[in-house]
């Protein structure tokens, strides 16, 4: 399973784990403002807004898992099994199905409060991208400079929420996280307070028990609280690199080991984290072989082109012995 989250220092990031038990041979892939979207229900698009991210490229086309854009807007796809509904096709809306949905917001819009302008607009379809590839149950996590937003396509219609915890996970809803936030408003990185009774000499006997109760299972619901206290109690410096790799490393509070969730296909596994620095347009990532940085700035490519660019993720053990 999977976690989204936003960060900023000088820069605001944006960025995920993605946890899943296949790996499809994602790349990094850039589309170019010129590049030719032609959507299921009708809608051509040559002259975008450009996008960089992680996708699986199926016959052409680039199925974003998450991405962000020239402007700085940022969007990512969350497994919502049981919970997504995609409803029939709509004569009053654009009707838009979930693979397309990331590009057919970054593509358009600038900012968060124009992505929910354009999500009101739009019905999310229950079409197949192919027979071989059968769509998937997500919601999604939009990140703008103007704030965050979680958007969930359910039974009830299309939910779009204010994200101001800045983190997303799976199952159950984005209200249920938020509510179940207020269960844990005790823990503190500070060093606690005897509040259990004054006539009891109780003390801390070591460093980190005002966030006793934090939980550390790898549900969903529990790494959404882990990863928002990690998020809200971080301390990073404002340089480039110390930013970035206190991303990482609260991305890693939540990552999934291989061996210790099962499903169906096998374990599910942090394949890959992201960050995306939202102000330069580049694009970070480490896999789970290999936790080397690297980075591609959207910037270095030609943006005014009409061919997708990607780049293969490094996915290799890399090991340096200094003696």
């Amino acid at each position: 399973m999977c976690t989204a989250i936003t960060y900023k220092t000088k820069n605001r990031y944006f960025g995920r784990n993605l946890g899943v038990d296949k790996n499809y041979g994602e790349t990094v892939t850039i589309m170019p403002r010129g590049f030719e979207l032609d959507f299921r229900c009708g809608e051509i698009s040559k002259d975008h807004h450009a996008i960089i991210g992680a996708a699986y490229v199926a016959d052409g086309y680039p199925l974003y898992y998450d991405a962000m854009n020239e402007k700085g807007l940022c969007m990512a796809g969350l497994s919502f099994p049981g919970n997504a509904y995609y409803a029939p096709c709509k004569a009053e809306k654009y009707n838009v199905p979930p693979f397309e949905l990331i590009p057919w917001i970054l593509c358009r819009c600038s900012s968060a409060a124009d992505a929910a302008d354009l999500l009101r607009q739009t019905n999310i379809a229950n079409i197949n991208f192919s027979d071989e590839l059968p769509l998937h149950p997500l919601h999604w996590m939009i990140s703008g400079g103007d704030g965050d937003l979680t958007v969930e396509s359910v039974k009830n219609g299309l939910m779009i929420y204010d994200n101001p915890v800045g983190v997303l996970t799976n199952n159950p809803g984005f209200g249920f996280h938020t509510q179940n936030l207020n269960n844990y408003m005790n823990l503190t990185s500070q060093r606690p307070v005897n509040r259990f009774s004054g006539r009891l000499g109780l003390e801390e006997y070591g460093a980190g028990i005002g966030a006793f109760g934090l939980p550390g299972d790898l549900s969903s619901v529990s790494r959404f609280v882990r990863a928002a206290f990690v998020k809200f109690n971080s301390l990073s410096g404002t340089s480039e690199w110390e930013s970035v790799s206190q991303f990482f490393h609260i991305l890693a509070s939540v990552e999934q080991q291989r061996g210790c969730s099962r499903t169906e296909g096998g374990w599910e596994t942090t394949l890959y984290s992201s960050c995306c620095n939202t102000d330069r347009g580049i694009y970070y990532y480490r896999t789970y072989k290999n936790s080397a940085v690297y980075g591609i700035d959207m910037n270095k490519e030609d943006l005014c082109g009409e061919k997708l660019v990607s780049y293969p993720m490094f996915d290799e053990e890399c090991f340096f012995i200094k003696n």
